[in-house]
């Protein structure tokens, strides 16, 4: 039997088990959980986290990582991952901001120059990975050094530093501070647009993983891409998708970072890459491809938001939080190949 059938049969199981049997054998049950969990931990131990105006502060610190959690689970779905992922979104920002200073250009030519050359690097990182037949873990990680690099040097050629300058003084800035780096107050919430675009990248990723066919391509290429390929799915144009995807995704997170902030540091993003995958785990996501959930990833990032800001919150040393990444990621593994064998033998 392919893959793309397993898939449909798998769903016809499903659709005939009972509410309760098909809710527990969804990815993200478990994030879900330990979402709630660290939810009512924080609100017991500290008291900041149980002042309302305080929850646009967490939605900002989750958004930001969910941003990028949705499209590196879509990718880890894929059967592939993103080890340059945060750099990316540095160089995103850079490129913009010292295309525009350089050469005294409205800031939105810089803005669109950025946009094609993030989906450009998601590209060649499919491109390369299906042209080679290397791991994606090995190409990613060749990428991440050279954006880490490039971030650095040029940065250092154009301003003598290693940040780029401040473009807020330049024409464009205002509208694209507007698009990439607004907020809106809602009663004692401060809610920044982030929130707004992470919302709508999980809505419209869930949708196409589980109501599209490009969704069931995706399953079927991180399932077993030889038998994805014997029956008809794209595969080259499914992955190098998935890595464009990672790249636009990149490309908006480092819009914000530099309309929000003014300026970039080149050294931005080492170690976000992580992050983004953790959380992806967290939502229910395998590292061997084939199973998961965006909307599992959300709450993965949520689930940092909650605890970056709660271990602040409660006057823990912030310095247990990598602790706390290391933990999370071997439970949501061990949770996760858990429910999904559960779900196979019913």
């Amino acid at each position: 039997m392919s893959t793309v059938e397993e898939l449909a049969a798998r769903d016809d199981r499903v659709a005939g088990r009972p509410l309760a049997a098909r809710v527990l054998s969804r990815p993200e049950v478990g994030s879900l959980v330990a979402a709630v969990v660290i939810f009512l931990l924080f609100m017991a131990v500290a008291e900041p986290f149980r002042n309302v105006a305080n929850v646009g502060t967490i939605l900002y610190g989750a958004s930001t990582i969910g941003m990028m959690a949705v499209p590196v689970a879509l990718l880890m779905i894929g059967g592939e991952f993103d080890l340059s992922a945060g750099v990316a979104v540095t160089t995103a920002g850079l490129s913009g901001s010292l295309l525009a200073w350089n050469f005294g250009l409205n800031v939105w030519v810089g803005v669109l120059f950025s946009l094609v050359l993030a989906v450009a690097i998601g590209a060649f990182n499919g491109w390369l990975l299906l042209r080679t037949g290397l791991p994606s873990f090995l190409v990613t990680l060749g990428t991440f050094f050279v954006l880490q690099g490039v971030n650095l040097g040029v940065t250092r050629i154009a301003t003598g530093n290693v940040a780029s300058a401040g473009i807020n003084d330049m024409d464009g800035f205002a509208s694209a501070h507007a698009v990439f780096g607004s907020e809106v107050t809602i009663g004692p919430i401060n809610l920044k647009i982030t929130v707004l675009y992470w919302v709508l990248l999980t809505l419209i990723a869930a949708y196409v993983l589980l109501r599209t066919r490009i969704g069931n391509w995706i399953f079927a290429v991180g399932g077993d891409a030889g038998a994805a390929r014997a029956v008809g799915v794209p595969v080259r144009a499914t992955k190098v998708g998935l890595f464009m995807a990672v790249g636009f995704c990149a490309w908006l997170s480092g819009m914000h970072l530099l309309f929000q902030f003014n300026t970039v540091q080149s050294g931005e993003g080492v170690g976000k890459e992580f992050i983004f995958i953790i959380a992806a785990v967290i939502g229910g996501c395998l590292l061997t491809g084939g199973y998961g959930s965006v909307v599992g990833a959300s709450i993965g990032a949520l689930i940092f938001g909650m605890t970056q800001l709660g271990i602040n919150y409660a006057g823990w040393n912030p310095d247990w939080f990598r602790t706390f990444l290391g933990v999370m990621l071997l439970l949501a593994t061990i949770v996760n190949l858990y429910v999904k064998r559960r779900a196979d033998l019913r």
